[in-house]
């Protein structure tokens, strides 16, 4: 795998007598086969199973090891660390580890965003992320997103930033802000305006022309526009409608747009926007409805050959779904599953949500379902039915008293359900 090609200090080896490719692939190889860990049996003490305490113990060692390497001088080195951490954060719940160290690693990812090379901010980017998905909704993971609010805009909305920097950051930026918007909602407001200071960039000009894409501007967009619409979600009703107008006729050009992939993102956020107008004004209609069907339509069953044939069929797919929902409110249900448990995708804002957390977590996004009381509270589940053997069950109730008790995670469910309150006051 790519994280585990990450090579050491040209072979060097660390402190640990490790070489740092070889701690970046232990710490994955363990993660890979964590679910098996339970049946591995220790052939030296005759067949008794491996004791779990001392498996946790080391694995935490590795991660120590890799918080140090993110201080390295070497480049390669922090980037070799990086990777492993985000391994470790997508498929793990590693709170009670992670709750007395949150501000060395929050230090360390900050001192990569704003003197590493482009790679090595893009990594840190992820692992703020997840660091914030790790922490939860609580005054842990406000306090860390205040500390890299800052620097994650700052790297975004720089023309000059490598693009797959700014892309992750746009991601980063979402997410953190999503998991910690606080109670005055002045990040929130702060954090989308600069998401749409970077999508806003692919809108007609006065002519109503669409400009031209630089390379690697269509992934940028796409990433600012996914994850301003999942901070969309959290809006009261008056600054939602505030919204609408302004967005939905812009956006509805950008279904012209070259590229295939962003034609998607902006048709899935149309279909998230009238869905939040529904919502809040069950007569709320789309100004030119017509036209933008019949736009719809076209991307529905668009056949260019110029187009490759798979960019054709997700394209005919998705705005498949996008023309039924405009015209008759007809979503297609899908069912997650993770465990003996599931979750229904039953509309868009379930969908961005479930979308956003998928692609900051990856593979990891159906272990966090299962046992992460963040994921568990946005998606409607409940306390774990099982405990992940990396939290110690004494400390479960740690972890989920803070995090329900928390004022700033009770404010981000608050405004969630705010969208549903036509009474909202003006944000």
């Amino acid at each position: 795998s790519h994280r585990q090609r990450q090579g050491g200090r040209n072979g060097v080896k660390g402190e640990s007598g490790a070489s740092d490719d070889e701690l970046a692939s232990d710490v994955l190889s363990h993660y890979s086969s964590a679910s098996e860990s339970a049946s591995v049996v220790d052939e030296a003490t005759g067949g008794e199973p491996v004791d779990e305490q001392t498996a946790q113990e080391e694995t935490e060692d590795k991660l120590k090891q890799c918080i140090d390497n993110l201080m390295d001088k070497s480049a390669k080195t922090r980037l070799a660390a990086l990777d492993s951490l985000g391994g470790a954060f997508s498929s793990k719940l590693l709170y009670d580890f992670l709750i007395e160290r949150r501000l060395t690693v929050s230090d360390c990812l900050e001192r990569s965003l704003r003197k590493g090379g482009g790679e090595e901010q893009a990594a840190a980017a992820t692992v703020c992320a997840q660091l914030c998905v790790q922490l939860g909704g609580g005054d842990e993971g406000e306090e860390g997103f205040k500390i890299l609010r800052p620097v994650l805009s700052a790297i975004m909305i720089d023309g000059c930033a490598s693009v797959s920097a700014r892309q992750s950051c746009a991601r980063a930026l979402g997410m953190c802000c999503y998991v910690s918007a606080a109670e005055d909602g002045e990040d929130l407001v702060k954090s989308m305006s600069h998401l749409e200071s970077v999508f806003t960039m692919s809108y007609p000009n006065r002519e109503g022309t669409l400009p031209t894409p630089n390379a690697g501007a269509p992934g940028l967009h796409s990433a600012a526009l996914h994850f301003w619409a999942l901070l969309v979600t959290l809006c009261p009703a008056s600054r939602l409608n505030v919204l609408l107008d302004l967005h939905l006729p812009k956006l509805q050009a950008c279904l012209e747009s070259s590229d295939v992939n962003y034609r998607i993102a902006v048709g899935e956020t149309i279909a998230l926007l009238v869905e939040l107008g529904r919502d809040i004004d069950r007569e709320f209609e789309f100004e030119d409805s017509d036209t933008l069907c019949e736009c719809l339509k076209g991307l529905a069953t668009d056949g260019n050959k110029h187009r490759a044939k798979n960019d054709r069929r997700k394209q005919r797919t998705i705005f498949r779904e996008v023309l039924h929902y405009i015209e008759n409110e007809d979503f297609s249900e899908e069912k997650i599953r993770f465990g003996v448990e599931g979750i229904y995708i039953d509309s868009w804002m379930r969908r961005r949500v479930y979308d956003a957390f998928k692609e900051v977590l990856e593979s990891g996004v159906r272990h966090h379902l299962q046992y992460n009381p963040l994921l568990r509270d946005i998606f409607g589940l409940g306390p774990p039915l099982i405990l992940d053997s990396s939290v110690k069950s004494s400390k479960i109730s740690r972890f989920e008293k803070h995090l329900f008790n928390s004022a700033a995670f009770k404010a981000r469910t608050k405004l969630r359900n705010k969208v549903r309150d036509k009474r909202a006051d003006v944000m």
